[in-house]
């Protein structure tokens, strides 16, 4: 209990102190989780409010497929991202395996179907109780899922900031495309896992706090989106 205790003792002064080596994991993990929900929500809402407005052959199953990526593990993201990015891949020559921007790429990737799939079902459900008078108001699908969306902006800004916490979260993608290189690449994540095996319980402790903290303010977040939305709906009625 009191390799615990002074782990957690240990922990505490490296955030109160706010450790250097400790401020750079966590500001890096901040911009890239951050950039990859932007870059997620902006293809996926784009793709969800699409599938939600347009009808086509085969629509069933891209559904399908799409909801079936939501339990897409993260290993098999980065493994793909992986391969794409390495010298034999076709993007090698890109240089950017083991950076920041190959584990952007990856967890993009991996919001990408969850924040598809939360727009498709939000434009959807908009669409049958407003579609009837976007559209003797002359606006077609497109128009219509577009206008519906800004409408839904505090659901939207909900639907970013779960792809964060889902982002920020996630280990297995950016250990494989990041490799969490000292200075480079490494995050809160897979630092947690790495310092834990090599016994650095301090460090590998007070970033397992912070996290929970990043997750914490996202989901106080959620439920203050909600909270104006129940407000704002309460008041229009």
């Amino acid at each position: 209990m009191s390799a615990f205790t002074d782990s957690l003792r240990t922990a505490a002064a490296l955030i109160a102190g706010a450790d250097e080596s400790l401020r750079e994991i966590v500001v890096l993990s901040l911009q890239v989780s951050g950039a990859a929900s932007l870059l997620g929500a902006a293809i996926g809402l784009a793709a969800g409010a699409w599938l939600a407005v347009v009808r086509f052959r085969g629509q069933r199953a891209v559904v399908l497929a799409l909801n079936t990526l939501l339990a897409l593990p993260p290993v098999v993201v980065g493994l793909t991202v992986y391969l794409l990015l390495s010298r034999a891949g076709p993007l090698g020559s890109l240089g950017l395996l083991f950076t920041p921007t190959a584990m952007v790429i990856a967890q993009a990737i991996l919001v990408l179907p969850l924040v598809a799939a939360l727009a498709r079902q939000l434009v959807a459900d908009a669409m049958r109780g407003n579609g009837e008078q976007l559209r003797s108001m002359g606006a077609g699908p497109l128009a219509s899922a577009a206008l519906l969306l800004v409408h839904e902006r505090a659901a939207l800004l909900t639907i970013v900031l779960t792809a964060f916490g889902r982002a920020i979260s996630e280990v297995g993608a950016v250990m494989i495309v990041g490799g969490n290189i000292a200075g480079v690449t490494r995050v809160m994540t897979t630092t947690i896992a790495l310092e834990t095996s090599k016994g650095d319980l301090p460090l590998a402790l007070a970033l397992g706090l912070v996290l929970l903290g990043v997750v914490a303010l996202v989901n106080v977040g959620i439920a203050g989106v909600r909270r104006v939305q129940l407000a704002q709906e309460g008041r229009a009625a």
